[in-house]
């Protein structure tokens, strides 16, 4: 039990998948948490299953990571949902979902997480959209859920500084995720100012560098090809 142990949520396509094995790399166990994620080969490697837009689930997870490995280090709050369309248009359920997890699901686990850490690190997923809004995306609860992850990022990174809890985000531009059709990327490349959409890797390279980063909190780092800085 003297790995460090990193739960990751998400897990099981696009950035959380990738996220396992790069902490694997950093010497981390890892528990991998989605509604539909794979159990692992790897003994280090803790499949959970839950849906975490539900009270109580994230609880459950970070419980089952203490009895699996005695300990929790990091928590990577990769899961999300994301729902484009004019504001009017929204419906209850819309904002259910996207309150369910994006919110509801950050809270859950997040308090769990932090009161098992002795020191550790908490990293979110948010939108660069939340600084740098664009008429061809409307997408108001984006900006209403993931506005909030960075509002709370620099409360809590003050909160625990003196307990040697880190709080960061990374706030992204379109990544290469199976979200975007083949057909759209070219379209959606032309939003960031250096002329291509990011890859899993830009933003699994960002939050390594985060963790690595002792000295780093309360930041909100734009992982966006320039979006946020202007076009």
């Amino acid at each position: 039990m003297s790995n460090k142990v990193a739960i990751v949520t998400g897990a099981s396509q696009g950035i959380g998948a990738a996220l396992v094995p790069a902490y694997r790399k950093l010497g981390y166990s890892v528990v991998a948490v989605s509604r539909s994620v794979e159990a692992a080969d790897d003994p280090e490697v803790l499949a959970i299953r839950a849906d975490l837009s539900k009270p109580g689930e994230g609880a459950r997870v970070v419980s089952e990571a203490l009895a699996r490995f005695g300990r929790v280090d990091t928590l990577v709050n990769n899961a999300g949902i994301f729902v484009a369309k004019p504001f009017a248009e929204y419906t209850d359920e819309d904002f259910a979902n996207v309150i369910g997890t994006n919110l509801v699901g950050f809270f859950d686990i997040t308090r769990s997480a932090v009161g098992a850490m002795n020191g550790g690190h908490v990293v979110n997923v948010s939108t660069t959209l939340v600084d740098h809004a664009l008429s061809a995306v409307p997408s108001a609860l984006a900006s209403l859920t993931k506005g909030g992850l960075n509002a709370v990022t620099k409360s809590l990174a003050i909160e625990y500084a003196a307990q040697d809890i880190r709080f960061n985000t990374v706030a992204l531009g379109i990544i290469r995720t199976p979200m975007h059709a083949p057909e759209t990327h070219k379209t959606l490349a032309g939003l960031h100012p250096v002329g291509r959409i990011g890859e899993i890797s830009d933003v699994v390279d960002a939050i390594t560098f985060l963790e690595q980063a002792g000295f780093v909190t309360g930041e909100i780092l734009h992982v966006d090809g320039g979006q946020s800085a202007g076009h």
